[in-house]
């Protein structure tokens, strides 16, 4: 049943990769080429105020725009809800041999539920919060392994404190104080690591600024619009993603539920 279960993960993956590109050629890529105008004006501006041109760009990329923005973003939207698809399959495998062993009445549908809405949260929402993603031309070069090193950990935390708290609320504390109180002890640890670990990490606040000339903005500062959008739309594809995801999987345990002996009504992972 463990093979069936990293399959259905797989093959759900590979249609939310699908759906969730088509969603962010829609609408988060004007998004992105929006952003990309900007700073290729505002590298054109600077180049125009640097009489020596040593802020000079280098503009030649490897692959085109269009091929980045189709073929690119294809293959990046599918393997990474490939690896999404997989993990969680992996993780429903885990969660359901505790939870079918003890519950045995309970429908797996709904555990696939709950665990797709907590990946939705510790992989993305919380790691979200605390380092918003941003557009092409908002961030320092300079920073950019600090900053990719910074989102790691808080993600990395999120899903560790996510697992921990799982674990104590089904645990130790359900056995003494009941489901309500465990579940806000757990809820209370989580949120308590994120705040620890969000006050250690490093800020970033790098949105662009006008570009001055003296006390002429030759240049303005990055949109406000955009970056609004870009963030909203971002939240609105991993929420299609993850919804997907949850979806197709679920229904796939409904296809395996079927297929099964009818006296095996109780889909007993083996």
């Amino acid at each position: 049943m463990e093979k069936k279960f990293i399959g259905a993960g797989l093959c759900a993956g590979l249609i939310s990769g699908i759906i969730t590109y088509v969603f962010a050629r829609l609408f988060l890529q004007p998004q992105v080429s929006a952003a990309i105008t900007y700073e290729e004006g505002r590298a054109s501006a600077q180049e125009a105020l640097d009489s020596a041109g040593a802020h000079a760009h280098d503009h030649g990329e490897v692959f085109s725009r269009a091929m980045q923005a189709n073929l690119g973003a294809a293959v990046g939207s599918i393997a990474f809800a490939l690896c999404m698809g997989a993990l969680f399959a992996v993780a429903f495998t885990l969660l359901w041999s505790h939870v079918g062993s003890r519950h045995p009445d309970t429908d797996p549908r709904w555990v696939a539920a709950a665990l797709g809405a907590a990946g939705f949260i510790s992989v993305f929402a919380i790691p979200y919060l605390v380092y918003p993603a941003n557009p092409p031309a908002v961030g320092s070069d300079e920073t950019i392994g600090a900053r990719t090193s910074a989102f790691l950990t808080i993600t990395l935390v999120s899903v560790l404190a996510a697992v921990a708290s799982t674990m104590l609320v089904t645990g130790w504390l359900r056995a003494r104080f009941g489901g309500l109180v465990s579940a806000l002890a757990g809820v209370a640890v989580y949120l308590a690591a994120i705040a620890v670990t969000a006050t250690i990490l490093p800020r970033f606040d790098e949105v662009p600024g006008p570009l001055m000339n003296g006390s002429a903005i030759a240049y303005p500062g990055f949109p406000a619009d955009v970056l609004g959008a870009f963030r909203m739309y971002t939240i609105a594809d991993h929420a299609v993603l993850w919804a997907s995801l949850t979806t197709v999987f679920a229904l796939f345990l409904t296809a395996l539920r079927q297929t099964r002996r009818p006296e095996a009504a109780t889909f007993q992972p083996k």
